[in-house]
Order: structure tokens, then sequence, then C-alpha cells
């Protein structure tokens, strides 16, 4: 059975990206995986200051709530990165999350994640698909460099407040399927 990790980088509980996560790792669950969901915002996760202990082979020197979570990444078989657009890239709370993916980097650790697949999950309030690009473009220059093909993307475009995206449901139907292909 497949252990699937979705990690939502938006402040918003019941928000869009949550919404849209959870429609994903239903998808997921339909098809027999377990499924996790972590909310980066109920977490303390400091900033990466480049010290690379981590590449030393010795644990992160920040005492946060990232350090439990690098056991529960490396346990998964796939991880889900949801994140609303801000400002033409990932929230904050998303971005510290990557950034801690230095941790990875070193021969030892990226053995732990190289292959692993990850799917994107990305509402924004503009109505351009091509908007969400930029996120994308992001995302996927980071796995890249650390191994992890992205399986899917799902973009949400026109979605601004709390729950406009429950007026979409071609969104919640494709991130169902997307779940579903990930628990395979």
């Amino acid at each position: 059975m497949k252990h699937i990790l979705g990690v939502i980088g938006s402040p918003r509980r019941n928000g869009n990206t949550h919404l849209l996560v959870s429609k994903l790792l239903e998808g997921a669950q339909s098809a027999g995986a377990a499924t996790e969901t972590v909310f980066l915002n109920d977490l303390h996760i400091r900033e990466c200051d480049g010290c690379h202990a981590c590449w030393s082979g010795r644990p992160c020197s920040k005492n946060d709530d990232m350090n439990p979570l690098y056991a529960r990444i490396i346990e998964s078989d796939v991880i889900v990165f949801g994140t609303p657009v801000y400002w033409y890239g990932p929230t904050a709370l998303m971005k510290a999350f990557i950034d801690r993916f230095v941790y990875f980097n070193c021969p030892e650790n990226h053995e732990k994640i190289k292959g692993k697949p990850v799917a994107l999950v990305i509402p924004f309030e503009e109505e351009s698909i091509e908007m969400g690009g930029l996120v994308v473009a992001f995302f996927e220059r980071c796995f890249k460099y650390l191994d992890m093909p992205v399986a899917g993307t799902l973009l949400a475009p026109g979605v601004t407040r709390k729950g406009d995206v429950l007026d979409k449901p071609q969104f919640f139907e494709k991130g169902f399927e997307l779940g579903k292909s990930l628990a395979r």
C-alpha cells in the first residue's frame, strides 16, 4: 500500500488549497493508498541559514518542527505539495519548507528521496492558466535537482476567496483522478 503525504502551504484551513489537496487524497484513498496531511501553518519551520550541517551528515541545526518531518517525507511514497500563488510564487510557508530540502542535497540523504514522485496542487486568483506557470517552474526546477519526478499537476485558476473552488467541480474531478493515479 502506498503512503501519500499531502503538504498544505496555505495559511487557511478549508480554503481552496486545502479542499483540493483533500480531494486528491480522497482519490488516493479510494485506490487503496494511506494518506496523511501536514498543515505547514500549524508548524514552526525556521529558515535555512546555509550552515550545511546536513551536508556533513549531521542533523539539521535548527531545533524546530521540520526535523521530525524529514522522517515522514522519507517514509512517504509520494508527496503532494499544495500552495496558492502569492505574488507569483509559493507562499512563505511553502518556500521555507522547500528551502529546508537542502537536507536532501548531501549524498547520504539524497538517496532517501531520489525517484520519489511528487504532485502539485496550485490554486490562484488569475483566470489565465499560464499564471500558475511560474510556481510550477519553481517546483519543477527544485525537484529536478533532487531527482524527484513530478507525477502530476493540478492548476486551478480563477479562485480568490476562501471556498471559490467549490463552484468549479472540474478541479475536484481532476484532483480525485490524480489522487487515484498516484496510488497505483
